[in-house]
């Protein structure tokens, strides 16, 4: 009996150990997301896999034309997937063809399917605290499996 609780006693270390590298790994260097809806279409569809990064993000090294995942600024407990337009400084047309400027602090985010995306055009500027992980990589579906470019590399 004591050997079954010291084998029962080790594995849940290592449980718990793996648990903990597995966090880390999400936390601090990136993750697979899966992308849910339409706003991103061509370039992401429903259901798209794709591998995340954190690091661009916590070091401020994201560029316009970047992928990325935020938390929703209309609410916290969501998650959206656009492309960073314009940064602090920058300026942008919102949807009525007024002139936005993105203030200090927040960054321009919009879908690539402008007639089914809820997006800075409709909500402003997004602070830059917002900004989760920069998507780089599409996983699945396997036939369209790739980096994801830029769109000045299209």
């Amino acid at each position: 009996m004591i050997m079954f609780l010291r084998k029962i006693g080790k594995v849940t270390v290592r449980l718990v150990q793996l648990g903990c590298v597995v966090h880390c790994i999400d936390r601090y260097v990136g993750s697979f997301v899966m992308c849910c809806g339409d706003s991103m279409v061509p370039t992401l569809f429903n259901n798209d896999i794709v591998l995340a990064e954190n690091i661009s993000v916590a070091y401020k090294k994201l560029q316009k034309g970047d992928i990325v995942i935020a938390r929703s600024p209309a609410d916290p407990y969501q998650f959206i997937c656009k492309r960073l337009v314009a940064m602090e400084g920058d300026s942008v047309f919102d949807d009525n063809a007024e002139r936005q400027y993105v203030p200090k602090g927040h960054v321009w985010l919009e879908g690539d399917n402008q007639r089914n995306s809820n997006d800075s055009c409709h909500y402003g500027p997004v602070p830059a605290g917002l900004l989760n992980r920069r998507v780089f990589f599409r996983i699945w579906p396997f036939p369209h499996m790739g980096y994801l470019k830029h769109p000045a590399e299209r």
